[in-house]
This record gives structure tokens, sequence and C-alpha cells, in this order.
């Protein structure tokens, strides 16, 4: 039956970004139901309030690859882990000329290549227990891009793309994958702190990725979505006896992906033909040599 629950037993979790936003309330809520959390921040510190043995905080960067090799193998080395989240990361609005090479390669470091490194890092140890669950926050830039944010999607459709295959490469080893794509979510993701703006923009994308970085600079503060219903929502998935590999959370979201996906199928239908006939000896083909 879908979204069956499991009897929920004690679990540990590794969450990259336990700072704020949803890795926080992941760590609030973890801690409050009695699971063990094993997080990361860039200082290493946390206001998360925990009982002793509870919490457990690493500095990390992802960008660092050393750096990650050896958190993961320290969270390891105090027992099995039952789920990875990796949440930490940022957003770039820019057009797709304008942003420089440096702004491209750090939103791809820390948004793929750094839920990448974690995952590496922890494939070894959940092969060898034959059992886990990996959850990487995309986001709806992942599944449905709009203007602007071009290359923090570009980031998260690569990690998308990643988990897919991951999912079919461990399956087999009782080992999960779940991406989560939130919409707006009333985070601190929308401020400076986490959203970054690119320092040139041409006059000519005023109206499309322009408009959608004035639209997100008005939003913030204001998003819709709650993120403790939101981290609710993703632990009810975890739990599920049969967790999704796509999550799409909040409304927003949902229309996106819905407006995506009608929008793929009607290129689809309205170019099947073209696409079939592509074949060695299709029917075009054959009809083309007769003629």
């Amino acid at each position: 039956m879908l979204h069956t629950l499991d009897t929920h037993t004690s679990k540990t979790w590794f969450i990259t970004g336990i700072s704020r936003g949803f890795g926080k309330e992941f760590a609030c809520q973890l801690l409050a139901r009695g699971d063990i959390v094993i997080g990361t921040t860039r200082d290493g510190t946390s206001d998360v309030a925990a009982s002793a043995g509870r919490l457990t905080v690493f500095a990390l960067d992802v960008t660092d690859g050393g750096a990650v090799r050896k958190v993961v193998a320290d969270a390891f080395a105090s027992g099995p882990i039952d789920v990875i989240v990796n949440n930490a990361g940022y957003g770039l609005m820019s057009s797709i000329e304008n942003a420089t090479d440096a702004e491209i390669d750090r939103v791809m470091d820390v948004n793929f290549h750094g839920p990448r490194r974690i995952i590496q890092a922890a494939l070894p140890y959940l092969r060898r227990q034959r059992r886990g669950h990996i959850v990487n926050i995309t986001s709806i830039a992942g599944i449905a891009a709009g203007a602007g944010s071009g290359y923090y999607a570009a980031a998260k459709y690569a990690l998308e793309g990643l988990s897919q295959s991951l999912a079919r490469e461990v399956a087999p080893l009782d080992i999960k994958v779940t991406c989560v794509e939130p919409g707006a979510f009333r985070t601190d993701f929308l401020t400076a702190r986490s959203l970054r703006t690119s320092s040139m923009m041409d006059s000519d994308y005023a109206a499309t990725a322009g408009a959608s970085a004035d639209y997100l600079a008005k939003l913030a503060g204001r998003q819709p979505g709650d993120p403790v219903k939101g981290v609710t929502a993703i632990l009810q998935a975890v739990d599920s006896a049969n967790p999704p590999l796509h999550l799409v959370l909040g409304p927003d979201a949902i229309k996106r992906a819905d407006e995506m996906l009608k929008a793929f199928a009607a290129d689809l239908d309205a170019w099947r033909a073209v696409g079939m006939a592509t074949d060695h000896g299709s029917e075009a083909e054959t009809a083309g040599e007769a003629s």
C-alpha cells in the first residue's frame, strides 16, 4: 500500500549542512524522535540542542575531497549509518551568457560534486552493511528549470541523473535512493547567505533571467512552504516500506512538475513519427528508397 509506514526504530543519520534551513530542521525533528544525528557545518559547531551522545557535528567543506573522505570514515567508525542526507548547497541566479567561470565552477562544485563526493565516500561502507538510504536534496529546478537559474539547475539536473543511475546500481544491495525536489520553502535560502546573484546581467535578459531574480528577492521571507512540514514529509518517505525515487514537495513544485511533464509529453507525441523513423530499415527510409 502506498505510504505505508514501518514501525519506527531509532536510526542513525549523516546530514550535511545542519546549521540552518532544512538541515537544521532535520536535526531537530530526528533528535526529538530519538534518532542519532551526525551532522556537518562549515565550522563544526551547531546550536541544535541534544542530549549526550545523540548529536555529533563535524566541520566540513564539501568541496574538499580529502576532508569528505575523512569525515565520512570518522562518521562510520562509530557504527552503521542508516540514512545519508546530502543537504548542503546554495543557489545562483544569472543568465546563461553572463555567469563567470568562477561562479559556474563554484555552484557545480558545491551542489553536484559535493554530494557526489559524499556518495562515493559512503558507498563502500553502505555496501558492506548491505543496507542504507541516500537522500539527495535537489530542487524543483532540477526537473523543471526556469529562466535565471540555469547553472544551479544544471547542478541539480546532474544530481538527479546521478541518483537515477545510482538507484539502479545499488538496488540489489538493499540501498535505496530518494531525490527530494522542493519548491519555495520559508528558509533563508533566498537570502544572501544561500542565494547569490551574478554581478553581470545584460539588459536583454531583464524580462527573463532578471525578472526571475527580482521575483525571488521579493519572495524572500514569504515562501509558501513550511520547512517543518517539508522535513516531516521526507521522514515519512524514508520510513516508508517503499520509499520513492522522487519526492516533489510543495504545491508550487508539483504544479511546475506537472507542467513540465505535459510539455514533454506534447513534444514526444508531436514528433513521435519523426523519432520512430530514424532506425536503419525504418518505414520512412524504406519508403524513400522505393520512391
